[in-house]
């Protein structure tokens, strides 16, 4: 059988401390395409949040959770066909395509698995090349208008595009079509806000978002967004202040706190954030929610700092706040994010070097540092 490298992430023993794993290079088998399946290699990926969780076996080790000894990571990036197996229709050699994750999906076409994560047995990115369902790949433009390197972190922008469809309907459920000014749009920084606010702008929405990096924040502006910097605010994070055993640590939080809700009833002519997308949750979360206009919508696709939440029933009840959690994005929408994206130039501008395939366990380092000042840190597997 055939072989190729790849970053490897090896399961701990069971029983044993959850520790933060290492990826090794290795060698691992290839097969054959079967029936319905293409034979691919990776052209650039996306370093995502799963793949620092899966590192961090925070919470939980995924490849003992799959069953697997050792699983390849990477979820998001760009493909190119090298062979179809029997019965693949309208996939040639040499295409380039976007991978869709999905491992297990359900009746209405939604990921509850994903590959290169929780999706026993599934392949990733982080190889030289792969065997996948020919139906998990969505062609790119012939002769488009984008390089491939900004069709990369493609995820973020199909995640997003699924969140800010709901939030948004959700939020229209129960205010009038008449606006007497932009309602605000508020989040966290990360990649999947930053997609989108954008939308949230060509709505007709103010938006603003937070970061507390002099790259960013001038990157927020320059997109039209309200930057605001998180540095201005030190003590927002309630679960750091109340494990902290300092006696002024409370104060210090509920101090930021107030002036972060003031900066946001400032950018909202005092209604508070209409829509609040939130990624983060944990000790931040006390703060969106104060932060929340009455009848608004706290939307997250994601649980960065906390999986775990708490509010009071009744205080979310009276404001008629509504909250949306959805993951990923519907299968059957693949084609038309991609056509809106080609179409309206709705993608990531990249500005920063691509990691090669042999800097990828520095890559990972870096992540886990947060030490980038893009939202899309992408890598090269197969050189085009």
């Amino acid at each position: 059988m055939a072989t190729t490298k790849a970053w490897v992430l090896h399961a701990t023993e069971p029983g044993s401390e959850l520790t933060r794993g290492q990826l090794t290079l290795e060698q691992i088998p290839v097969r054959r395409p079967e029936e319905g399946e293409v034979l691919v290699e990776p052209l650039v990926g996306c370093w995502e949040a799963n793949m620092e969780h899966a590192i961090s076996r925070h919470p939980v080790d995924v490849a003992r959770q799959r069953g697997d000894d050792k699983i390849v990571l990477g979820t998001c990036g760009v493909v190119r066909v090298l062979a179809a197996g029997p019965g693949v229709r309208g996939l040639r050699e040499g295409q380039e395509c976007l991978w869709i994750p999905f491992g297990v999906i359900d009746r209405n076409g939604y990921a509850e698995r994903i590959c290169a994560y929780d999706a026993p047995g599934s392949p990733g990115l982080l190889c030289g090349r792969f065997v996948t369902e020919a139906r998990l790949l969505v062609p790119l433009p012939e002769q488009g208008r984008h390089p491939i390197e900004r069709w990369a972190p493609f995820a973020r922008y199909f995640t997003a595009w699924d969140n800010w469809r709901v939030a948004r309907r959700c939020w229209e459920a129960q205010v009038d079509d008449h606006w007497d000014e932009p309602p605000l749009v508020l989040g966290w920084g990360g990649g999947v806000v930053w997609a989108q606010l954008e939308l949230a702008r060509r709505d007709g929405f103010r938006t603003a978002m937070v970061s507390g990096r002099d790259t960013r924040l001038a990157a927020i502006a320059a997109s039209g967004a309200a930057p605001i910097d998180r540095r201005e605010f030190p003590d927002l994070d309630y679960d750091v202040a109340k494990a902290s055993g300092d006696p002024d640590a409370l104060d210090r939080h509920k101090d930021s706190k107030r002036r972060f809700v003031e900066r946001v009833m400032e950018l909202s002519g005092g209604q508070g954030a209409s829509i609040f997308l939130d990624n983060m949750g944990g000790g931040l979360h006390r703060v969106t929610l104060q932060s929340l206009a009455r009848e608004s919508v706290l939307a997250t696709v994601g649980w960065k700092h906390g999986m775990r939440l708490s509010n009071l029933r009744a205080v979310e009840c009276i404001g008629r706040h509504i909250h949306v959690h959805t993951h990923a994005w519907r299968f059957q929408d693949c084609r038309r994010i991609r056509d809106v994206q080609e179409s309206t130039g709705w993608l990531p501008e990249i500005n920063e070097p691509v990691a090669s395939f042999d800097a990828i366990p520095q890559l990972a380092d870096a992540y886990s540092r947060d030490a980038f000042d893009s939202y899309f840190p992408l890598y090269e597997v197969v050189p085009r």
